[in-house]
């Protein structure tokens, strides 16, 4: 007698049925059983000689996908692959100080460091005129007071400009003022660049992979090349100033002044150094529409130039010619912009030049306003 092999097992409300497919599982009552096997889920129901049987669609969790290629990783980019960067930045105000300039750098921070009184008086009249309100003054006296301390803050407002303002008058022979001119048509060549930047940090790269092969890693910011006036000085000229970071600077005929927070300083011309020389830069941001792109690059080089393949995101990046210019003093300027075209910074470092050698026969005055 050969022995019996059931093919299936009940263990409470679970039966487990052996097939030649493999083992399944199904639960119910008579007439209603749901299944899962190896052939996929299944839902039998039926009594008395009908019966309906249909296998039903995966779940999603139990739904195996294909095999999917992973996507190359991205090693990390480990420490140390660039030096720290370094600060270009300029001394304090109160280190750079023309001899020449001392008596008018001296007049320039003392007016700037004189409080301003129409703030205070225009909060006293708001003050007052809301306690007139709030108590139910008359309207007529809160109009008076309304009209009294809008004049009262003009009249603070024009004696603070009389008392913080020096006015400057410039005399000019020939020689100074074509040599001024040559520096206004100078600085019209910097502004007419689509993209000019203020440098203000730098590094040496240690591992050139990491760092699309560059040499040396900058930071900068965007800066502006205009003519405006320094602020508190009224003057018969126009000025050229220029952002470099948390200052500014403001050529006029004879120096220039050096503006930030802490106060004013000042560069004569004959100490002024401009170095003007090109650059080739790896440009990650857009390409201004005048730049001149020599060369392309990888975000990650391998040693021969090529693209990194471990880095999924290694895109390719244009080598842009910029050109480079650099402001320098023995009194502590230290500056250095960037422009997106080359040729305009040596119309400018001539400009300098003109300026250092024709100084003007009498100098600017300051004088208080009246």
């Amino acid at each position: 007698m050969g022995f019996y092999l059931r093919k299936s097992i009940s263990v409470g409300p679970l039966r487990f049925n052996l097939s030649k497919s493999g083992i399944g599982v199904s639960a119910g009552v008579t007439g209603l059983r749901f299944g899962a096997g190896p052939r996929g889920n299944y839902v039998h129901m039926g009594r008395g000689g009908l019966y309906y049987r249909a296998t039903l669609p995966p779940s999603s969790s139990s739904r195996q996908s294909p095999p999917q290629p992973l996507p190359p990783s991205a090693p990390e980019i480990p420490p140390g692959t660039h030096a720290p960067l370094e600060e270009i930045e300029s001394a304090d105000v109160s280190q750079i100080v023309d001899s020449s300039s001392r008596e008018l750098l001296d007049e320039l921070n003392r007016k700037r460091a004189k409080a301003r009184l129409w703030p205070f008086v225009a909060v006293a009249s708001v003050v007052v005129l809301g306690l007139g309100v709030s108590s139910g003054w008359p309207v007529w006296l809160v109009g008076i007071l309304a009209v009294a301390g809008a004049a009262g803050t003009y009249a603070a407002h024009t004696r603070d400009a009389l008392q913080k303002t020096v006015v400057l008058f410039y005399d000019f022979d020939s020689d100074m003022e074509a040599a001024y001119a040559k520096l206004h048509a100078a600085a019209s060549q910097l502004a007419s660049c689509a993209a000019a930047w203020h440098i203000e940090a730098s590094g040496k790269v240690h591992d050139r992979k990491y760092h699309a092969g560059a040499s040396d890693l900058v930071r900068r910011k965007s800066t502006s090349i205009r003519r405006a006036e320094p602020p508190y000085v009224k003057t018969n000229i126009e000025t050229v100033a220029v952002g470099v970071g948390r200052q500014t600077l403001h050529f006029f005929p004879d120096r220039v002044l050096v503006y930030d927070q802490n106060g004013v300083g000042a560069v004569g011309y004959q100490e002024l150094r401009v170095q003007v020389g090109a650059t080739r830069f790896i440009e990650s941001e857009s390409v201004p529409r005048d730049a001149e792109v020599v060369d392309r690059t990888w975000k990650y080089v391998n040693k021969s130039g090529g693209p990194d393949k471990r880095f999924k995101d290694n895109k390719e990046l244009p080598i842009c010619r910029y050109e480079e210019v650099t402001l320098s003093s023995q009194s502590g300027l230290n500056e250095v912009l960037q422009l997106s075209r080359c040729g305009a910074g040596s119309g400018f470092a001539e400009a300098i030049s003109s300026l250092g050698k024709s100084m003007p026969k009498e100098g600017a005055c300051a004088a208080q306003a009246a």
